[in-house]
């Protein structure tokens, strides 16, 4: 049973990302890594969103050195060249009709500080998202309907935005949102926090 888990931070102020944090049973708290993102000119994304992750841990976790530490970073990718957040909807609309009819890669990197050795461990989710041939009436109904211009890609696949797509290949749907839980579970798992917490039975026990 794991018991005196110390103080849990997402470094992130990301409110999806606080969402998904929340469905593991988990008391934590919120805060913003505030680190400079800029791609290096020779980083691949991939490596550009592994070291992301790591300098968001870090920079927490110089902070808050007691406490373990998660961070996250994401970047989707379409032919090599990176995709941002859209910010409006006629960036929105332009994405989503270059991404039509194609496959856009999501990477989404996971990086965790254990306060008890001082170390990082850290891992990497991709994803592949394949459009289906979208028409202009189709992706300026969706923009009117989700308004997803703070998400890269300019779609939520939690919500309507699974009406854009012909498949998801993924080893875990939360990956897509911002996070990767599996990969989390595992890694919280080898700094000894056993997922689900007692707590969780607790609460069931006491419904009996």
């Amino acid at each position: 049973m794991t018991t005196n888990i110390p103080t849990i931070i997402l470094a992130s102020s990301s409110i999806y990302r606080q969402q998904l944090l929340t469905k593991l049973g988990l008391n934590f708290k919120s805060l913003a890594p505030n680190v400079d993102e800029t791609k290096y000119p020779s980083e691949t994304i991939e490596q550009m969103v592994m070291r992301l992750s790591l300098n968001k841990a870090k920079a927490v976790a110089k902070q808050q050195p007691d406490a373990i530490v998660i961070a996250s970073d994401q970047t989707a990718s379409l032919n090599e060249q990176a995709i941002g957040k859209a910010g409006n909807y006629q960036s929105a609309f332009n994405q989503l009709k270059n991404q039509s009819g194609q496959t856009i890669v999501f990477y989404t990197g996971l990086a965790v500080y254990n306060p008890a050795d001082q170390t990082y461990l850290s891992a990497m989710d991709t994803t592949l998202v394949e459009f289906r041939q979208l028409s202009d009436t189709q992706i300026h109904n969706y923009l009117m309907a989700e308004q997803p211009y703070d998400c890269a890609g300019s779609f939520k696949s939690e919500g309507l935005g699974v009406c854009l797509f012909n498949r998801i290949q993924t080893q875990d749907p939360n990956a897509l949102i911002g996070l990767p839980l599996i990969m989390l579970t595992q890694l919280l798992d080898q700094i000894g926090i056993s997922l689900p917490i007692a707590k969780l039975a607790t609460r069931q026990d006491d419904q009996n």
